[in-house]
């Protein structure tokens, strides 16, 4: 990102990003070293399950803003580990917080769409009443609870089917399985809206510049069906002559139940920031071009 501004250039403040290593992780550090001073931590460092490890990193760290990425994100493992997937984004959110309120630092918990059961069919706000469908689902929805117990003024962010550069996505899959010569069959009755995790770095930042607390959805605007999304992918590849065909859930069965509609409203977040998000179609565009 070039050269780093020192902490006082910055304006002092220090921010601590958890699960650093991971797809958001990666997209938030550099773009919070442009204003802050950023300590980036995984598990190497620390490991979030481990109260006192948790409390002796973040006291060293003293961050202003702790912005928590760790977490367990394998749906299906989640379902045959269910004690791995609540220790650590139940239980390591729930330390992470609690070493935060210790020094005052404020806490940014990252939470998903999977809190909700997808048999709405209008985006779901933040005040609608969760219902996870599985072990995954029901670990976050853990990890936001003991969060807002801790800490009252801290902002949980839940956002939806995600991809970055760093780590396996749903679009290296779709394009590495476009070489394969046989017809590709993806399922087209789930729909929510794929996020670019860089903007879900700008909505993070623009939010705790706002100073926002409690829960805040953040995605990208627009909604598809996963074929829809997987034909997309096709075609800005140039590779609209590959077959590809929809079916439905029933036809790749999982371990982990999948919401049907999971959706997230953006009012607030629009609310709040003033802006509104990037469509999934244009975000998808500049992901493809960068590869």
């Amino acid at each position: 990102m070039g050269t780093e501004a020192s902490g006082s250039e910055r304006g002092g403040t220090r921010v601590l990003v958890t699960g650093a290593a991971g797809m958001l992780g990666t997209e938030l550090v550099p773009l919070f070293r442009r204003a802050f001073d950023v300590t980036p931590a995984d598990v190497a460092e620390f490991d979030v399950r481990d109260p006192a490890a948790t409390d002796a990193f973040v006291a060293a760290a003293a961050p202003d803003v702790i912005i928590n990425c760790a977490a367990y994100t394998d749906v299906d493992g989640a379902e045959s580990d269910p004690e791995t997937a609540f220790d650590i984004n139940a239980g390591g959110a729930g330390n992470v917080a609690a070493a935060g309120q210790k020094i005052g630092a404020r806490v940014v918990q990252i939470s998903t769409d999977y809190v909700f059961d997808g048999t709405g069919d209008t985006p779901y706000a933040e005040t609608d009443e969760p219902r996870p469908l599985g072990v995954y689902g029901r670990s976050k929805l853990a990890g936001e609870r003991k969060v807002a117990e801790v800490s009252r003024d801290a902002l949980i962010v839940r956002t939806a089917w995600l991809y970055g550069h760093a780590g396996p996505n749903f679009i290296e899959t779709m394009l590495s399985l476009a070489s394969s010569g046989r017809v590709l069959r993806v399922v087209d009755d789930q729909v929510g809206a794929p996020t670019n995790v860089r903007d879900l770095a700008g909505a993070i930042l623009e939010l705790i510049a706002v100073e926002a607390t409690g829960v805040v959805n953040a995605t990208n605007r627009g909604w598809c069906t996963w074929f829809e999304f997987a034909r997309k992918i096709l075609d800005l590849a140039g590779l609209e002559e590959v077959p590809i065909e929809p079916v439905t859930s029933e036809r790749f069965p999982r371990p982990a139940p999948r919401p049907g509609y999971s959706v997230l409203s953006l009012t607030r977040l629009v609310s709040l920031t003033g802006k509104q998000p990037r469509s999934w179609q244009d975000a998808v565009a500049e992901y493809v071009a960068e590869r």
